[in-house]
């Protein structure tokens, strides 16, 4: 058929097949940014096993480029149509349009195809794709942390627990083996070797982290008084973007050693490469979950905080206002580190951004009642001292005026004094 194209999806990424020019086509027609997925590797990953002569001649005669599973890019899947297979966990499908069609590619072609049939080929393709989708993440990590304009090394180093240091010597060596892979092309025993306990150490790190962002939560929820508060959302303002920073180092450490962990088992035990690579999405996973679970809990401590400061801003002006502002930048840089990681955060994240702002709001208000209310008071007291000087002089004239009438009245009649 004309400009056949066949879809795979993993839930994380689309990848999409073809000839080369369709492929440029189809991306372009449907809007989505690509990068290539790397046909000659997977031609290698399947140059074993019965069915490898077929599926090389047409992994050859085929381009291939991955899209990052978005709003935009899990439309196209659901577009189609795409069959999900409940033991791969892979979504396939072909379309095809006529030749030269931009937006030709409307129809579902439900007969078998060799490549999103062949379970080798879509083993060695999931493989390939949660690999560039874990790259993808790693390099995001990077952008991140140079936008917090915090080095994580220099977090890192800034710190005295031995757990974070030893992390510091993991992370070398995982980036030295990193570029030996890339240099090879491949992870061999020695290479795997040198990053086989590197896991337990950034496991450990982790949990660290994570303790001390519910240490902070747990802080902040021992807090009543409102300068007691305030100096509490201080610290966690301060500090928090600092572990925020080591769980993103940990998680790019963690997708580096899945990398390489997917490069060894196909090195060593290909048939197993579809079995490891879902038992390493349910892992990170679950430690998305984790991360998730402490971090919500710390915005919410954060949240009642500022709820606790905005009903309290009439009496107190100036620390009300800063424990709103504190919570608002830690729910905001909890809410873009989910965002690099794809964790859905709760709604109040994104709501936190206009707290501050109704906190001044607020603020503003019960000052301006405030004044109001003493001007009133102000000007009732005027009122009731005019009255009282008015009453007084009265007063004083009427005694005086009598006065007057009596000595008048001694000065006409002397012999009755």
């Amino acid at each position: 058929m004309d400009n056949e194209i066949q879809l795979i999806s993993d839930g994380d990424g689309l990848v999409v097949v073809g000839d080369a020019e369709d492929v440029e086509r189809f991306l372009a027609s449907e809007g989505l940014p690509s990068k290539d997925l790397g046909m000659p590797r997977l031609k290698s990953i399947v140059a074993t096993g019965a069915v490898a002569a077929q599926a090389g001649s047409e992994i050859a005669a085929n381009s291939g480029r991955w899209v990052k599973l978005t709003k935009e890019s899990a439309e196209v899947v659901k577009k189609y149509g795409l069959r999900e297979s409940s033991k791969s966990g892979l979504s396939t499908g072909v379309v095809n349009g006529n030749k030269g069609q931009i937006k030709g590619f409307v129809e579902f072609v439900k007969t078998p195809r060799s490549l999103v049939t062949n379970p080798a080929v879509l083993a060695g393709a999931a493989g390939i794709m949660a690999q560039i989708a874990m790259q993808q993440t790693m390099n995001e990590i990077t952008d991140y942390l140079a936008t917090i304009d915090e080095k994580v090394d220099d977090v890192l180093r800034a710190q005295k627990d031995a757990v974070l240091a030893r992390m510091i010597g993991v992370g070398f060596v995982i980036e030295e083996s990193m570029t030996i892979r890339e240099k090879r092309g491949r992870v061999d025993e020695v290479t795997w070797s040198k990053v086989q306990t590197a896991p337990a150490t950034i496991a450990e790190t982790q949990a660290y982290a994570l303790r001390q962002l519910d240490a902070l939560a747990e802080k902040m929820e021992r807090k009543t008084k409102i300068g007691d508060l305030a100096a509490a959302a201080k610290e966690a303002e301060s500090t928090v973007r600092e572990w925020l920073a080591v769980l993103a180092r940990c998680f790019q450490l963690q997708d580096a050693i899945a990398v390489l962990e997917l490069d060894r088992v196909l090195d060593a035990s290909p048939d197993e490469l579809d079995g490891h690579r879902l038992g390493l999405k349910a892992a990170r996973q679950r430690r998305l979950e984790l991360i998730s679970e402490c971090t919500e809990r710390l915005v919410a401590r954060m949240d009642a905080a500022a709820g606790t400061a905005n009903a309290k801003v009439l009496l107190h002006p100036a620390s009300s206002p800063a424990v709103v502002q504190a919570s608002n930048h830690v729910a905001t840089g909890v809410h873009d580190f989910h965002e690099l990681l794809g964790i859905e955060s709760a709604e109040r994240s994104s709501e936190a951004r206009r707290w501050a702002d109704a906190a001044v709001e607020v603020r503003d208000k019960a000052l301006e009642t405030g004044a109001k209310g003493v001007d009133a008071a102000r000007s009732r007291g005027s009122e009731t001292l005019t009255r009282a000087n008015t009453v007084r002089v009265k007063l004083s004239d009427e005694i005086a005026e009598r006065a007057r009438r009596l000595r008048g009245d001694e000065k006409k009649h002397p012999e009755d004094a």
